[in-house]
Parts: structure tokens; sequence; C-alpha cells
């Protein structure tokens, strides 16, 4: 069985990010989603419309999606990786070279993104009158 982990925040759920779900999954047998939890969002200076517990509520209900597990910290992807056995490492293409340090535990997979939809695109043009 080949296991996949991709991370993300996953705000505003749209058909971008279920794209993107659907083509980790095509990457092996297992997909697990690391979710950005409140804390590490505020961290970053982001804020979440929906909460940790209802963003994970929408993942676990998508069909590609087999396990959440909180994102607390950028340094966990190393322990996450060992931990949940992962045979590939997945994340957009607006991470191109960011992850290759994980090359020499997993293969590492940078997709490219849906272009013209993203969570700050609706925020953005939901935010104009």
């Amino acid at each position: 069985m080949r296991r996949v982990i991709t991370y993300g925040t996953f705000d505003l759920l749209h058909y971008g990010h279920i794209r993107l779900l659907q083509r980790c999954k095509e990457q092996g047998d297992y997909l697990v989603v690391a979710l950005s939890s409140d804390e590490f969002n505020a961290g970053k200076g982001k804020k979440s419309y929906f909460s940790y517990e209802e963003r994970k509520h929408m993942l676990e209900a998508i069909r590609y999606v087999d396990l959440v597990i909180p994102e607390d910290n950028w340094e966990q992807k190393e322990t996450d990786v060992d931990k949940y056995h992962i045979d590939t490492f997945v994340m957009g293409d607006d991470w191109e070279g960011e992850f290759d340090f994980l090359k020499d535990k997993c293969e590492v997979v940078y997709l490219p993104r849906t272009p013209e939809i993203s969570t700050t695109r609706i925020k953005s043009e939901l935010g104009k009158p």
C-alpha cells in the first residue's frame, strides 16, 4: 500500500482543493491530509473563515481523504513521514523545491495548482462591493 501525505489550510473548500486531493490520491492508495491548526495559522498571520474542526469535518467527508491530522508547526513534516509510513509527499507547485530535503525519506511530488481558483481570490472577490 502506497501512503501519500499533503498539507494545507483548506479553508473555503473549492473545486481546486478537490482536484488537488483527487490528484494526491492518484499518487497512492491511502491519503493523509495534514490540516493547519488554527494556532499554526495564527502564527503564520492567517485566519481561516472555518475553524480547524469544521475544516477537518469537511475534509473527512471527501472520498479521496483517508485520514486528517493536525499540522501544528513547520518542522513536523519529517516526523509525519516517518510516523505515518509515507511513500509520497505531495504539495502544490507554488512550493517547488521547498521540501526536497524529504527526498531521502520518500518521493516528493509538486503538482500544478488550479490557476483560476484560490481561497485568497475568493476572499478578495467576496470583499468587493
